[in-house]
């Protein structure tokens, strides 16, 4: 019956639509906008001018090819392509008693602001992505500020995503659009989606759109995968480093009719065995992952009528740490050699399905679902679990002159999840062993219009949501945003709204099943739930003829119930009961980026996370959560441009790390400590070679576990990380891009 539920999980979806309109601004050679400047559809009458500021705005025409022809006396004119992904124009144009040609910039950093979303919304584009290894998605924000990618246990090696330095249960990721990662595949969710299949990435902080659903408390992080109309035709990447590693990827896109096709793989081989700070304990996971994908495109989501899309990933991955002479063959369940040994596959399929009526409304189905099997081995505690997630939005989109955008819906979401944990062993009496059944099923409905208003200068996005759980009752979820565009080149944005999820212990804090602590239910645990708020600016300048760019926000997150492993009030126990107190997030983040000569160019940022709940009185810092944080980079091209070099450094302040029977009852804190990366890239014709270096001063956390000379003691714990672990690491790789022209 497994097998065949998971062979028929079948999706429909709906594309989550962009604005159809495309946006420019006209100016001439010293950067004056022209007013009255002609932009035209080629081939058609449809066009506009633009206004006092140079502004225009054009809806989409239905005929496949789009070009727009900008015209203005005296100034040459010139006729050019528009991609649906390149809405925002800034076109400057060259006197005709000058040039011949007319320059179009629309080139983009690696990394930016999007200037057209209601919301604050950081891109990180492919460009960026290669500026390091990144191997899979947990490795793909080394520089980005916003994210943090962080170790939860160091004998797996297992990672999640922080914002605003809360844990990675309250961001939420989706794929393409779709929360895939939920349940039993967070913990490992992040790690199984390689780097080559990332298209772009799309962060937001604090309240986030309702349509995705209620769950991002802290932000959300949407990764869209290769994209069927412009991913090349084939592409192969092999990937070596220093311990040992390999990792081999490939896909390949086919079709030129309306049905498009793309197929690809994965595979992930371990590193060699270290123990370099000689406590028995593997520095690295022995990791083996094979995984498969496949994505189908009928149609052009632009045009009128039909389009869908349809995917499918299976992926399957074995996990093995610990002692250095643990087998899992044979030392399963030991009390005499410890190891972790993580085993499951999973199986995904999604479906986006839309129809356009006309330019001003759409209906759009979005369903995606997955199952998931997992048998884990914590020393002598086995926990087996599998899971069934389907998720499925009908929603209707109607455009109003332009000037109103309105979507509205319902959504439908299905978990089955059950967890079976035993022990072989029990000399500590832990109390926690039994069968975990979580079924949930949740219903709602939700509305949200975005108006544009004041001349385009002012953008406000009011959404609610009405959901009903059937294990923790119905929500009221509202959430407001509002844009002001003092003219092209700024912005100021605010945001509020609530944000609630459901609490999976053990599927979410998998850590707690390492340790050697009893787990403690001391009540029923209720749904989590926090109201976030913030405020940002963001600007682009020009500052002696180079671009750059400034932003500053600031963002806090409350809590009005929160569930927090409780490591503080007894050595031996985990407590896990509801928070209703004060429990506060405050985020400051600035960041500059400028181009100081030609192809090089530097940013810098800061991050200041205070992070605390109110402890009879007391402000109790949350663990492992440095304070102060700096990111550094710098990108430099040159040799024709075909040679990149780029660095990173990552300081991190000092962190508050929990008491424990062999550290002093007094507060403690980790020590500052930095990390500097570096890689130097070749583009030549179809290969891009690439070579680097991680953690170059070999800066590294000594003996991170707990208790690790007795780890079947009840003192030992493997959660207690705050900086690297592994050191140095030297990697070399290579892609062949075959391109579809």
């Amino acid at each position: 019956m497994k097998k065949l539920i998971n062979i028929s999980i079948f999706l429909l979806v709906a594309v989550f639509a962009q604005a159809q309109t495309v946006r420019g601004t006209i100016v001439n050679e010293s950067y004056e906008a022209l007013v009255g400047a002609s932009a035209v559809w080629a081939g058609t009458t449809d066009g506009t001018i633009s206004d006092i500021e140079g502004k225009f705005e054009l809806i989409f025409p239905d005929t496949e090819e789009r070009r727009l022809v900008i015209s203005y006396v005296g100034y040459q004119t010139d006729t050019f392509p528009i991609r649906s992904n390149n809405l925002d124009l800034f076109i400057q144009l060259n006197s005709s008693l000058l040039l011949d040609e007319v320059v179009v910039n629309e080139s983009r950093p690696g990394q930016y602001i999007s200037n057209t979303e209601g919301i604050k919304t950081e891109v990180i584009t492919e460009l960026e992505l290669k500026k390091e290894a990144c191997c899979d998605l947990a490795g793909c924000f080394n520089t980005n500020a916003s994210v943090e990618s962080a170790t939860t246990n160091i004998v797996t090696q297992t990672k999640e995503l922080r914002i605003l330095g809360l844990n990675g249960v309250y961001n939420q990721v989706l794929i393409d659009g779709m929360p895939l990662v939920h349940g039993l595949s967070y913990t490992y969710g992040i790690s199984s989606v390689p780097g080559p299949l990332v298209k772009n990435i799309f962060v937001s902080k604090g309240a986030n759109s309702v349509l995705q659903g209620w769950e991002s408390i802290s932000g959300q992080i949407n990764v869209i995968t290769q994209k069927l109309d412009d991913a090349p035709k084939l592409l192969v990447n092999i990937y070596g480093n220093s311990f040992g590693e390999t990792q081999y990827n490939t896909y390949h896109t086919f079709g030129k009719s309306k049905w498009k096709g793309f197929i690809g793989g994965h595979m992930a081989l371990p590193a060699q065995e270290f123990d370099r700070d000689e406590d028995n304990f593997l520095d690295l996971p022995k990791l083996n992952r094979y995984e498969l994908f496949n994505k189908w495109q009928y149609g052009n989501k632009n045009d009128k009528g039909f389009f869908a899309q349809f995917g499918a990933r299976w992926f399957d991955e074995k996990r093995v740490g610990g002692q250095v002479n643990y087998n899992p063959k044979t030392d399963e369940g030991s009390s005499t050699v410890y190891g972790q040994h993580i085993k499951f596959n999973q199986t995904e399929a999604s479906a986006k399905v839309a129809y356009k009526f006309s330019d001003r409304d759409r209906v759009m189905l979005l369903s995606s679902g997955q199952y998931h099997d997992q048998n884990s081995w914590f020393g002598w505690t086995n926990y087996d679990a599998h899971q069934y997630l389907f998720n499925s939005t009908l929603q209707y989109e109607l455009t109003y002159e332009n000037q109103s955008n309105l979507k509205i819906g319902g959504t439908y979401r299905y978990l089955d999840l059950v967890e079976d944990i035993r022990f072989v062993e029990n000399p500590l009496e832990l109390s926690y062993a039994g069968l975990y059944k979580n079924k949930e099923m949740t219903y709602g409905l939700f509305a949200e219009n975005t108006l544009y208003f004041g001349q385009d200068k002012f953008t406000l996005i009011n959404g609610v949501r009405l959901d009903h759980s059937t294990l923790y009752g119905t929500h009221f979820t509202p959430r407001s945003l509002l844009k002001y565009s003092p003219n092209d080149l700024s912005s100021i944005r605010a945001s509020v709204g609530l944000g609630w999820r459901s609490p999976h212990i053990f599927s979410n804090y998998v850590t707690l099943l390492a340790s050697q602590r009893d787990i403690v239910f001391v009540e029923q645990l209720d749904a989590e739930k926090a109201m976030n708020w913030g405020i940002n600016y963001t600007t682009s300048f020009d500052l002696v003829d180079r671009a750059g760019s400034f932003s500053a926000d600031y963002y806090q997150t409350r809590f009005q119930n929160q569930i927090f492993p409780d490591y503080h009030s007894s050595h031996t126990e985990v407590l896990l009961e509801n928070y209703r107190g004060k429990s506060v997030s405050n985020g400051i983040q600035v960041e500059v980026r400028y181009e100081v000569i030609k192809n090089v160019e530097l940013k810098s940022a800061y991050n200041y996370l205070e992070v605390y709940r109110m402890d009879e009185g007391q402000k109790m810092n949350l663990p492992f959560i440095p304070k102060h944080k700096f990111l550094q980079t710098v990108s430099y091209k040159f040799y024709k441009d075909q040679l990149h070099w780029n660095a990173s450094m990552q300081w991190y302040g000092k962190q508050y790390l929990p008491t424990h029977h062999s550290i002093s009852t007094t507060e403690n804190t980790s020590d500052a400590y930095a990390t500097i990366n570096t890689q130097i890239s070749l583009f030549k014709k179809r290969f891009e070679w690439y070579a680097g270096c991680e953690n170059i001063f070999d800066f590294r956390q000594e003996r991170p576990i707990i208790s690790w000379e007795d780890p079947f003691s009840p003192y030992f714990d493997t959660s207690s990380v705050w900086g690297p672990t592994k050191g140095r690491e030297f990697y070399i790789g290579m892609r062949f891009i075959l391109d579809t022209e």
